[in-house]
């Protein structure tokens, strides 16, 4: 991977967003997840170890072709390998699309069209959103940017820096097994158990390694990153999931809001530790500032990794 990758791919992501198209690899990773399950389910084993050999087989066969993929285009013409690779990186990171997904949120929220607003912020989040008010949509779209910085821009471009398109493929497999088959619930509980924990595997070191970008963009653009480190350092661990209230707790913390809380998930509240409690709730105003500090965290991560990749080669 050449060092011009990471910030190609980033800035064609700023550009252009999420394409929605029928030929993009993560769509296919989704065809084929749901096209293996019901076979998996059908081995004479138990569903936890089912679901764990079909998580790795996804896993070890999307690295796979996309090292053999590169390996094609490298032997047609090194900038054609080059090309695909900018390619492949800004398929699988999200800065974009994350950005627009909350503003379009905002839109409906500022007309006072509470409906429409719920319709946008169902397309992004897990949670129920029918019974939302203002606050509570405007909560879960900061929520949502926090996290999913995480997911859709440090993490993908984390291990693109250390081995390339065919790492972050991967990873992108790891993301897509845990969004499809990672749930507590009866169905896969047990099958998806192992996706699941090679997931937050996966994220343990991006997670904390974003808050140190969030606390440094919160302090060009507010000078809340001394906030937002200690948020995160205090809270960080009050959340479900070991790797989400980092980077949820920093952005608390730089844009002194209180997150976190109870939510609705498919008709049931779950009692969630607040977030940043000393602060005051949510509002439609914090929306454009959660996205803001998104995309500077986002693009101040790119400026380190790129630096990093052009001293150090990937490892892979």
């Amino acid at each position: 991977m050449t060092p011009v990758a990471l910030p190609l791919a980033f800035v064609l992501d700023l550009l252009i967003g999420d394409p929605d198209f029928r030929h993009h690899p993560i769509r296919y990773m989704g065809r084929a997840i749901e096209a293996l399950e019901p076979r998996f389910r059908r081995l004479p084993v138990s569903p936890m170890v089912a679901g764990g050999f079909m998580a790795g087989l996804l896993i070890a066969w999307t690295w796979a072709v996309v090292v053999l993929l590169l390996a094609v285009a490298e032997i047609a013409h090194p900038s054609l390998a080059t090309a695909l690779e900018v390619v492949l990186i800004y398929f699988g990171i999200s800065c974009g699309a994350l950005r627009s997904a909350a503003l379009a949120v905002l839109q409906p929220l500022r007309r006072g069209d509470l409906a429409q607003a719920r319709e946008k912020l169902a397309m992004i989040v897990g949670r129920d959103v029918r019974n939302l008010d203002e606050t509570g949509a405007a909560r879960a779209a900061v929520e949502t940017v926090a996290e999913n910085l995480v997911d859709g821009v440090v993490a993908p471009l984390f291990f693109a820096a250390i081995g390339g398109a065919p790492l972050l493929m991967a990873y992108k497999m790891v993301n897509t097994l845990d969004s499809m088959i990672g749930y507590k619930n009866d169905q896969y509980r047990e099958f998806g158990r192992i996706a699941a924990k090679i997931d937050d595997a996966a994220n343990y070191l991006p997670a904390r390694l974003s808050v140190p970008f969030i606390a440094l963009a919160a302090h060009l653009l507010t000078r809340q990153g001394g906030e937002a480190m200690a948020i995160a350092r205090r809270d960080g661990r009050r959340h479900a999931s070991p790797n989400a209230g980092f980077p949820e707790a920093a952005f608390a913390g730089a844009l002194e809001v209180r997150l976190g809380g109870p939510n609705v998930y498919h008709g049931t509240v779950v009692e969630k530790p607040w977030i940043g409690e000393e602060f005051g709730p949510v509002r439609p105003a914090h929306i454009p500032r959660a996205a803001d500090l998104m995309v500077l965290s986002a693009a101040l991560w790119v400026a380190a990794l790129t630096g990093i990749a052009a001293v150090i080669p990937p490892l892979f």
